[in-house]
């Protein structure tokens, strides 16, 4: 088995890899890179295997940095099966069209303001080419073993909690086993089940977004109330960027428990704008297997904010005179609807910009969580005088110590660990504590690194 990591070292996006066994070329999960310049522009350099070589995709989530460069990958020759959970399946349907419509979106910005090199700017790819892509996904049962090739290289699918259809991933052929754990989500989530437990493989490779923190242990339903009652009581209104499948969900729920509980005004309006966020919600009642919540639970959660599916209808709530909240994508305001409410509401003090997930370096959320006192949105700075809040108990990723925990699952030494999806310092925290805890061998790959399992 040939190992080659194409993305998510010493970063937290772009998640890439090739497999090479049984005669097959296989990747395991396709995502975009974000963040920093040099890291965005590695989605535009053609991969190492050119794509129509490659003989199948296995992924682990429906998330960007795991998925977003399939249609990039189809639209240059993969014409292979694209395997995944069922509810990934439903969720890329959502989100791969979205990113090819901000794509295109993006580069009519860009070319408008002229802040773009390139002239014109191109997408990297289209709505239409996303939705093409959307042909090869074939959904596979967790727990079931699918054949790669006629006899000896197989995969399978565990649940790893984080969103909606998240697997983390069990390679074999022959007598090795390799394990992806993709995003590992929290044993303890108030929406999502907890991760599946481990199982005895030769090697692992495995995430470290938050390898050096520990998750707050506030309840986040109280800190997200306090948040909201002082916004609103100083006549400001709560903008909230938020992925939007699994944070946006989150979101909702946590706001229709306040609700519930009179902890915030029942009349308070509360807006999900963002058409991704709206249908990933939709499917929440959809996959009731995936997650914690009750039918009545789901109904509630789904149904306590207003949907805002166009983009005039996204416009108009700038106008908005009364305070109110809002959840729009993209959690990292890399792009969406988010950017023009950041552009309306971060000028104004009395408003509040509250951060509810990771913040990779490089990005416009990383810039204003850090104190940035401007942002560059549409090539216009924009002073940010809003109060600015991040939460460190609603992520869906599990911090060191469960994701210790979940490895101490392992009754046998692997034969090797290999850390990525982190930052360099988040990765190297989590290497010392794997290397003290457990005594296992662990690296840290860099871009492009091969290496041999046997």
């Amino acid at each position: 088995m040939r190992l080659t990591f194409w993305g998510a070292t010493e970063t937290v996006t772009g998640s890439k890899y090739l497999v090479e066994a049984g005669g097959k070329k296989v990747m395991v999960d396709c995502g975009l890179f974000q963040g920093f310049k040099e890291h965005r522009l590695r989605n535009w350099k053609p991969l190492p295997v050119s794509p129509k070589d490659i003989d199948a995709l296995i992924l682990t989530h429906a998330h960007i940095d795991h998925s977003g460069y399939i249609p990039k990958l189809v639209k240059g020759g993969f014409r292979g099966k694209i395997y995944t959970s069922a509810a990934t399946t439903d969720l890329c349907r959502i989100m791969l069209p979205d990113s090819g419509y901000l794509q295109e979106e993006d580069a009519r910005m860009a070319n408008k303001y002229g802040y773009s090199k390139h002239k014109p700017a191109l997408p990297l790819y289209t709505k239409k080419e996303a939705e093409d892509s959307l042909k090869y996904f074939e959904p596979v049962g967790f727990g079931q073993k699918t054949l790669l090739n006629d006899h000896d290289f197989s995969f399978t699918l565990h649940r790893a909690g984080h969103i909606l259809g998240a697997a983390f991933v069990v390679l074999q052929s022959k007598d090795t086993r390799l394990l992806f754990s993709g995003d590992l989500g929290r044993p303890h989530d108030p929406v999502m089940l907890a991760p599946e437990p481990i199982e005895p493989v030769d090697y692992l490779v495995v995430e470290s977004t938050y390898g050096n923190r520990l998750h707050s242990q506030t309840d986040p339903t109280e800190e997200i109330g306090q948040i909201v009652r002082e916004t609103v009581s100083h006549g400001g209104s709560v903008v909230i960027p938020a992925f939007a499948v699994g944070r946006a969900q989150h979101m909702l729920y946590h706001l229709s428990t306040l609700k519930q509980q009179g902890n915030i005004p029942d009349t308070l309006p509360i807006y999900l704008d963002s058409p991704m966020s709206i249908n990933a919600t939709d499917l929440m009642c959809k996959h009731g297997d995936e997650h914690r919540l009750s039918a009545d639970e789901c109904k509630r959660t789904c149904h306590v904010a207003t949907y805002l599916r166009t983009a005039e209808e996204s416009k108009q709530l700038n106008n908005q005179l009364m305070p109110c909240v809002i959840i729009s994508a993209s959690g990292m305001a890399t792009g969406g609807r988010i950017l023009h409410h950041l552009k309306h509401f971060a000028p104004h003090r009395k408003n509040t910009i509250l951060f509810t997930g990771f913040q990779a370096e490089g990005t416009r959320g990383d810039k204003i969580l850090r104190g940035d006192k401007t942002i560059r949105i549409h090539g216009q700075d924009i002073p940010v005088r809003a109060r600015v809040e991040g939460l460190t108990n609603t992520s869906a990723h599990a911090d060191y110590e469960e994701m210790l925990s979940w490895l101490s699952g392992l009754k046998t030494p692997p034969k090797k660990v290999f850390i990525t999806h982190g930052s360099l310092e988040s990765a190297t925290s989590l290497q010392q504590k794997i290397q003290e805890r457990f005594r296992w061998e662990a690296s840290i790959p860099q871009y492009l690194d091969v290496e041999h399992l046997s």
